[in-house]
């Protein structure tokens, strides 16, 4: 079994519903090809670097899956149908960081928010 990271960016209109399908129905697929999903993480609303689709922001997705290249190969089928996505990206990789949360704000990063604020 191969190990992948996935990230699919939606639409900035995406409600948090929506949002909730959107991962259900992918995970869903991955599922239905014998793949495992590992973790999932809703990364939120982030600018993007450059216009897609004239959006300037996306949602982020990001699932860490198991399994082999036909699972791949099903997601980005179906994704590229997708009205509601604008990119995606799947990388192959050795062994996943499960311990680092890299988009949630740590308490020294609150606390000097709030200090830059005052």
């Amino acid at each position: 079994m191969n190990l992948y990271e996935h990230t699919i960016i939606a639409r900035q209109d995406t409600s948090p519903s929506e949002i909730k399908q959107l991962t259900e129905k992918y995970s869903k697929i991955v599922e239905k090809n014998e793949g495992e999903i590992i973790k999932t993480e809703n990364w939120g609303l982030l600018n993007l670097a450059y216009l897609i689709k004239k959006n300037r922001k996306g949602s982020y997705i990001h699932f860490k899956i198991k399994g082999n290249g036909n699972v791949i190969e099903q997601l980005e089928k179906n994704e590229t149908l997708d009205k509601k996505l604008l990119r995606h990206l799947t990388v192959k990789v050795k062994k996943f960081d499960l311990e680092t949360n890299y988009f949630s704000k740590n308490e020294d990063q609150e606390k000097l928010d709030k200090k830059l604020k005052n």
